[in-house]
């Protein structure tokens, strides 16, 4: 059987109403706990084939938020015992430990974060990022004041969310359309992004327009920094493998009403790009900062070379 919760949880992150790449984790944990506690196998071979099919099931949800696999990893790496008891209980206690261990990481990259962050500095977000934001939260937290020029961030806006938390907080914040970027990055002492993924070489798998933002930022001078925790290294890149590009619905960017008023156009939504290790001066984590050309070395140290997928059929 599969848990109700497994099936909300998938059909939620596939419609973006989960979004963040650690929201998305702790939701993945939360489900594979529901999918153990729920369960109703009757032998250890029952119950660990019903999670690895609840992780499956999960991970096919968003293939470029690498933080989902990666909490599907931690958890189903975690799971042992001989009786569906004991495989219960160590399900239970993986995906608590993976919790505490997410909530202290992402306090500790705002920490490293925020020393990068100067008093009276002006920063320019791009989408909508809960690492990012933890930089911001810390360097407030230290007593600077800062100001934010956010990109709304289409097709969905979220640069919004990022807007109104920031707003709440008290930093002052202009919202600007994403084409008005390069306008204003005279006036920004650092680019502020986030990452859903992170590849092995460095480049940085981010909300669609990081990329152009980037070479922006790096033609004008003006540093950019990505916080990203160690869940979001891709460990498949470690091997070859690239990183899927995500596309999404058309509908977006193109309704039913655009295309009768338009004509028969082919529409294409992506809802990610890559940015290239140069156009990055900082990835900061909870284990410190680091040059991109570095960050395999971080990787391998967590990951290894990679190996079998937890979730992949015995």
């Amino acid at each position: 059987m599969t848990a109700p919760e497994v099936r909300d949880t998938a059909e939620d992150i596939a419609e973006m109403e989960i979004r963040g790449a650690a929201t998305i984790a702790r939701a993945a944990a939360d489900a594979l706990e529901a999918q153990a506690v729920e369960s109703d196998a009757d032998t250890p071979e029952a119950f660990r084939a019903e999670l690895r099919a609840a992780a499956r099931r999960l991970r096919d949800t968003r293939p470029t938020a690498v933080s989902l696999p990666n909490a599907l990893r931690y958890v189903l790496r975690e799971v042992e015992g001989d009786s569906v008891e004991a495989l219960r209980e160590s399900t239970v206690s993986a995906a608590e430990a993976f919790r505490a261990n997410l909530d202290r990481a992402q306090e500790d990259l705002g920490a490293v974060g925020a020393n990068r962050l100067r008093d009276g500095d002006t920063i320019m977000t791009h989408c909508h990022s809960t690492d990012a934001l933890a930089c911001v939260r810390a360097a407030l937290d230290d007593g600077k004041e800062l100001s934010a020029i956010v990109k709304e961030t289409r097709p969905r806006k979220q640069g919004h969310i990022t807007a109104k938390q920031l707003r709440e907080w008290g930093v002052p914040v202009t919202i600007i359309v994403d084409n008005a970027a390069r306008r204003y990055l005279d006036d920004v002492d650092h680019v502020l992004v986030g990452a859903d993924s992170i590849a092995a070489d460095g480049s940085v798998i981010n909300k669609i327009g990081t990329s152009g933002l980037a070479v922006n930022a790096r033609e004008r001078g003006t540093p950019i920094m990505v916080a990203a925790q160690t869940l979001k290294l891709h460990p498949d890149t470690l091997t070859g493998h690239t990183v899927e590009i995500e596309m999404r619905d058309e509908a977006e960017v193109f309704t039913e009403d655009d295309r009768a008023e338009v004509g028969d156009v082919d529409v294409e939504n992506p809802a990610f790009d890559v940015t290239p290790p140069r156009y990055v001066d900082a990835i900061v984590t909870e284990r410190g900062q680091f040059p991109p050309e570095s960050i395999v070395t971080l990787m391998r140290e967590l990951y290894g070379e990679g190996d079998t997928e937890p979730w992949e059929e015995e």
